[in-house]
C-alpha cells in the first residue's frame, strides 16, 4: 500500500505558482515519481491562521517562494522534511528546522540543470568578451561606424585568467569548459575538498590573488553568511580594470551599489549579470541602463527539458522519505543521528 501523506505549499500571494516560466511540482508529480498517496494543500504565507491550521497534519513541506520560519517549523509537529524542486534553499530557516528534526531537502544543479547553467555562464563570459550585445545594438541602430569604433578595447579569450568563485559542481563544469577556449582556470573556496578539482585543473588561490590575477571571475558560491556581499567595494577595486565580472548564483553574492560604482567609475570592465539584489530587477536600477553590462532574467539554469526534470526529482525526494529511506540530497546532515531513516539501496 502506498504511504498517505498531506503536503504544505507555502507560498507569497502575488505568485501562487513560483515560476510561470517552468513546471511546479504538483500533486500528478508526487503521485506518480513520489509513489505516495498524497494530498497536496497550499496556503498562502500571509494567512497565519490557515498556516497554522494546515501545519498540524503536515509531512511534508514544499519549497515555494515564501519563507520556511521557525515558528511554521515549530508548529508543525509531525513534519518529516522541507523539500526543495530547485537548487536555492535561501528561504529555509535551515538552524530552526534542524533543531527541530526536520530534514532540509534540495535539488542540486548535478541533479537537472548543471549543463545549464555551466552553458549560461561561459555565454556570458564570451558576450562580455566579444562585446556581443553592445555591438549588436550599434549595427541594428545603423551605426557601423560607431559599432567599429566600440571594439577598442578589447581583450582576448585565448590565453587569459578565468578566475571562479566557489568549485561547487557547477563551477567546476565552467572551468572544463572554459579550458577548451585557451583560459587557465584559477578557483576560490575555502571548503572544498582538494581531490575534487584537481581532475578538472583548477589551482586554487585566496580571494586577494584571484580578485587580482583574472581576467574574467564567475561567481558560484551558494549564498550564506559568508558569501553574502562577498563581492564588495574592496572586492571590486582589486579586480583588473579590463576584467569582467559574471554572475549566474545569486544576487546577493554581490553588494550591488559598490558594482554599480565599479562599473560607473571604469574600475572594472563590464558584467554579465543572470542574478540581482532584488528580483524582478527594478526598472530604474542603474545597471540596466549601463552598456558594458549584461543583463538577463535570472534563467540560467532554464531549458524546457531541465525545467520538466525538476519536480520529478523532487516528487523522489518526497517518496524516499515518506518509504523511511534518506533522500539523496541532505542540506543539514547534522541532522542524521537524530531521524531514524535508511539508506536506500
Amino acid at each position: 500500500m502506498k504511504p498517505k501523506c498531506k503536503v504544505l505549499r507555502i507560498y507569497q500571494p502575488a505568485d501562487p505558482k513560483l515560476l510561470a516560466t517552468g513546471p511546479t511540482l504538483t500533486l500528478r508529480h508526487i503521485e506518480q515519481f513520489g509513489e505516495v498517496d498524497a494530498e497536496l494543500v497550499e496556503v498562502a504565507a500571509t494567512n497565519k491562521k490557515k498556516l497554522i491550521e494546515a501545519a498540524k497534519d503536515t509531512d511534508i513541506i514544499l519549497l515555494a517562494n515564501a519563507p520556511i520560519t521557525r515558528w511554521m517549523l515549530e508548529a508543525s509537529p509531525k513534519c518529516l522534511a522541507i523539500v526543495g524542486q530547485y537548487v536555492g534553499f535561501d528561504y529555509v530557516d535551515v538552524m530552526a528546522a534542524t533543531e527541530n528534526n526536520i530534514i532540509v531537502v534540495n535539488n542540486p544543479s548535478s541533479e537537472w540543470c548543471l549543463e545549464e547553467v555551466s552553458n549560461h555562464a561561459i555565454t556570458l563570459l564570451l558576450a562580455c568578451a566579444k562585446k556581443l550585445v553592445l555591438l549588436n545594438k550599434l549595427v541594428k541602430d545603423g551605426r557601423w561606424d560607431d559599432a567599429k569604433k566600440a571594439q577598442k578595447p578589447m581583450g582576448s579569450i585565448y590565453g587569459q585568467t578565468l578566475g571562479i568563485i566557489g568549485c561547487g559542481a557547477i563551477a567546476r563544469m565552467v572551468a572544463r569548459k572554459a579550458q577548451c577556449f585557451g583560459l587557465k582556470v584559477i578557483g576560490y573556496d575555502p571548503n572544498i575538498e582538494k581531490s575534487l578539482i584537481e581532475k578538472d585543473r583548477i589551482t586554487l588561490v585566496d580571494l586577494p590573488a584571484l580578485l587580482k590575477e583574472s581576467d574574467y571571475i564567475s561567481a558560484h558560491p551558494s549564498l550564506n553568511q559568508t558569501s553574502y556581499h562577498l563581492m564588495d567595494e574592496q572586492a571590486f577595486k582589486r579586480m583588473k580594470q579590463s576584467a569582467y565580472f559574471i554572475n549566474t548564483a545569486r544576487g546577493n553574492v554581490v553588494d550591488e551599489p559598490a558594482l554599480i560604482k565599479a562599473l560607473q567609475e571604469k574600475w572594472i570592465a563590464g558584467a554579465g549579470l543572470d542574478v540581482f539584489e532584488k528580483e524582478p530587477v527594478d526598472k530604474n536600477n542603474p545597471l540596466l541602463k549601463l552598456d558594458n553590462v549584461i543583463t538577463l532574467p535570472h534563467d540560467g539554469s532554464y531549458s524546457d527539458n531541465a525545467f520538466a526534470q525538476a519536480p520529478i526529482n523532487a516528487a523522489r525526494e518526497i517518496g524516499r522519505i515518506l518509504r523511511g529511506k534518506w533522500p539523496k540530497n541532505v542540506v543539514n546532515k547534522s541532522v542524521k543521528p537524530r531521524i531514524k531513516l535508511v539508506k536506500e539501496a
